[in-house]
């Protein structure tokens, strides 16, 4: 599915999704075909700029599976920041972040992008504060590492938690802004 409600693609749409949205609803961020988890929806337009464009860094946690075994040295270069290729082919380092190897994840959905239990991976919960085009993937690419599967599972303190794939959950207005950390406008 893509982050959006029309297409001229056959793809997937948050619009095939069984929820009556009201009009004027958008995603907050995006989700690229490849990746899954956490979106964030809503009809105020100027979350957007003051969650992602504002003063105030904010936080997108991620759970990564990579291709094979991820070394003490690949960790610490992406924690420090790493030199990754942006749109319009221009070189970017990225901001020191929070990287840490976890176990597989429990109860996990099926996605399609799983390696086989014989192939050897290794998985990352990946905490940072920007969002560059495929970031998180281009900076498992940079320490020699084909990201598998990519789920983003917290923006700032709004957490996937049990929701399963297609599912959505509605949290008042006050909540949203209380814990995505900004004031209300």
């Amino acid at each position: 599915m893509v982050s959006q409600f029309i297409s001229t693609h056959d793809v997937g749409l948050l619009d095939d999704l069984a929820f009556d949205f009201p009009e004027g609803t958008h995603a907050i961020g995006r989700l690229d075909n490849n990746s899954e988890g956490l979106l964030l929806l809503t009809t105020n337009k100027k979350i957007t700029r003051l969650l992602f464009q504002g003063e105030v860094p904010h936080t997108r946690t991620y759970l990564v599976q990579v291709k094979n075994k991820v070394t003490e040295e690949s960790l610490q270069q992406l924690k420090e920041g790493i030199n990754i290729r942006v749109k319009g082919g221009g070189d970017y380092t990225t901001t020191p972040c929070e990287v840490t190897i976890v176990e597989k994840p429990a109860d996990l959905f099926s996605s399609g992008y799983e390696l086989r239990e014989d192939v050897p991976s290794t998985w990352l919960h990946i905490t940072l504060t920007e969002g560059k085009f495929h970031q998180v993937r281009k900076m498992v690419a940079a320490v020699h590492h084909r990201c598998r599967r990519l789920i983003r599972i917290a923006i700032e303190d709004i957490v996937l938690d049990d929701l399963k794939p297609g599912a959505v959950r509605e949290i008042s207005e006050a909540d949203f802004f209380r814990k995505l950390k900004i004031r209300m406008p």
